[in-house]
């Protein structure tokens, strides 16, 4: 089978670039907006539109395979690739890319996602937003093509088990931080609440007092609303860095105050993702394995996730075989093509680091329903609630795609 046509939609994501050095320098928000200047390259304003641009494969059999090319809310920031935008992109894709797949054989995605993965125009490689679509598309013509679903696919190349269970699911509240909690635990969310403690003054405290408040109030929260007592969520928070900040990236005293979460957690286990930000891929994984040490010396259950400074499947590779975490964020347009989303899971398995199958609130319904088919899968330990910031579309999206996806399993299996 192969791509007869080949389309290019302008869209938006489900959020919002955000500049996060200028959010992390102090900007205040001005309703929903932040007055003042950007600071990082490429943003106009610190807060601007997130934009998609949709990949559209029109096969031979008549069925159009969809991608959709998104970046993450933070893009510039550690390491990432620049903004992406459809007024700047959408000429490119159209003037190069276009032509290479119109007349591509889609039987085999793993070959088709590799070669454009590693594909450079003019000695540079496609920004990571382009490589994350257009292998969703490529991987949604080859399912359409076979008449599999994606997660089988990805199965069938990679030697996996097909297994029809459900994942576990991590819900993100973004500034939301009290009244989404409800909400998940309203919907039984597996890991909860994500949180956004991007800012020290007003979100964490200038001696971490405000974060520790919350984290309070979010286990007598969550043991006021659940139904049953063996609902255990785990307690999953990212603070950007923020804690290095105001402890001068000390691994003694962020290891000291994250004990002091643990405590206000329980009874719930504690994930705190990216508690320093080294400002370096190097300098990460030391500091990371140094709060890490302290935390084992302390008899702590806190688990650290890595986050920033590991972008790409080689950055994955890299913190995991420092033993510097517990688990690391695969965070999916980041990586590029998804290819690598399925082989950055399996690295972390395979060596005994916890997985979290992430991306980014500024993605779509796309990208989420095919990050659900990459999850089932390769069964990472945690699958991000996406896109978008107010939860419950998010877990529309990606709950409902995963339970289409075992119904169908489970049928095919009895059959």
């Amino acid at each position: 089978m192969k791509i007869k046509n080949v389309y290019f939609a302008a869209g938006f994501s489900a959020f919002y670039f955000d500049d996060q050095a200028a959010i992390k320098a102090g900007a205040q928000p001005d309703g929903f907006t932040y007055p003042g200047p950007a600071g990082t390259p490429g943003f106009e304003r610190i807060r601007q539109r997130g934009e998609s641009i949709s990949v559209l494969l029109e096969l031979e059999n008549g069925q159009i395979a969809e991608g959709d090319c998104a970046a993450v809310q933070y893009s510039g920031a550690a390491g990432r690739d620049p903004l992406f935008t459809s007024a700047r992109f959408l000429p490119f894709l159209q003037q190069h890319i276009a032509p290479m797949l119109t007349g591509r054989d889609v039987r085999s995605f793993r070959d088709n996602a590799g070669f454009f993965d590693a594909l450079q125009i003019d000695g540079r490689p496609l920004h990571t937003a382009i490589r994350y679509g257009l292998s969703q598309a490529l991987l949604d013509a080859t399912a359409r093509a076979t008449g599999r679903l994606k997660a089988e696919v990805i199965c069938a190349e990679y030697d996996l088990p097909v297994t029809a269970e459900p994942l576990a699911l991590f819900g993100q509240s973004g500034d939301d931080r009290y009244g989404a909690v409800d909400k998940m635990v309203l919907k039984g969310v597996d890991a909860l609440p994500h949180a956004l403690i991007n800012n020290v003054a007003d979100k964490l405290g200038q001696n971490g007092g405000k974060l520790l408040q919350y984290v309070t109030w979010l286990s007598k929260r969550i043991r006021e609303l659940r139904q049953d007592s063996h609902y255990q969520p785990q307690l999953h928070i990212d603070v950007y860095g923020t804690v290095g900040e105001i402890f001068d990236n000390d691994a003694g005293r962020i290891a000291d105050y994250l004990v002091s979460l643990e405590k206000r957690a329980a009874p719930f286990q504690l994930y705190i993702e990216g508690p320093a930000d080294a400002g370096s891929k190097a300098g990460q994984i030391t500091l990371l394995g140094e709060i890490k040490s302290a935390l084992e010396a302390r008899a702590s259950t806190v688990r650290i996730v890595a986050d920033e400074w590991c972008n790409t499947f080689q950055d994955v590779v890299d913190f995991v075989d420092a033993c510097c975490c517990h688990m690391v964020q695969v965070k999916t347009p980041d990586l590029g093509s998804i290819h690598n989303t399925v082989e950055a899971v399996l690295y972390c398995k395979a060596h005994g680091v916890e997985a979290y199958q992430g991306g980014t609130c500024n993605e779509t319904d796309i990208s989420a329903r095919c990050c659900v088919n990459i999850a089932q899968a390769t069964r990472p330990q945690r699958v991000l609630v996406k896109p978008g910031m107010g939860f419950d579309e998010g877990m529309t999206v990606v709950y409902n795609e995963m339970n289409r996806n075992l119904a169908i399993l489970a049928a095919r299996d009895t059959a």
